[in-house]
């Protein structure tokens, strides 16, 4: 199967963000619904990629070597923690602020303003929410359940390498 150059780079973001839901490639490539994604996925790349256990879209071996783009995670050879992500800038900075493993969790909103006194950024708070469970997919974050949900990092911050996604 022959790709596009446009198929290629949704392929490469795939790759980049993976894993990841429709919501966040409708975002990164600016389509009006997650049908529109799940379809172009479907006619465009359906041989190079395809849904886990929790329906989190992943893309095959081949696709990695066809694009020349790191994938979004790195395992450790223990099957824990990744040790490496590649992640959008925001979800770098909420890494940056997020409490560590042993630290009491963070609701969305007190992230939200350790963003905002840190960085001097003005994320809105559904932003931050997705960020939190994007990372919290890519095995980065850990959810504690208490009135509301609350996060911290699941590795130590220096165990973590984090690239910055174009």
């Amino acid at each position: 199967m022959t790709l596009s150059d446009e198929a290629l780079d949704r392929l490469a973001d795939v790759v980049e963000l993976q894993p990841t839901k429709n919501s966040e490639l409708q975002d990164r490539w600016e389509l009006e619904s997650g049908s529109e994604v799940h379809s172009y996925l479907e006619n465009e790349l359906g041989d190079y990629y395809f849904r886990d256990d929790n329906s989190l879209i992943r893309t095959t071996a081949e696709a990695a070597e066809l694009v020349d783009v790191e994938p979004g995670i790195e395992l450790t050879e223990d099957e824990g923690p990744p040790s490496r992500v590649r992640v959008p800038e925001l979800h770098a900075q909420i890494i940056e602020v997020l409490a560590e493993p042993g630290e009491r969790s963070q609701s969305v909103v007190s992230v939200l303003h350790d963003l905002r006194e840190t960085f001097d950024i003005d994320p809105d708070v559904e932003s931050v929410r997705s960020g939190l469970q994007s990372l919290r997919r890519k095995d980065v974050v850990e959810v504690e359940y208490r009135t509301v949900p609350t996060f911290r990092l699941a590795i130590e911050r220096d165990e973590l390498e984090v690239a910055v996604a174009a």
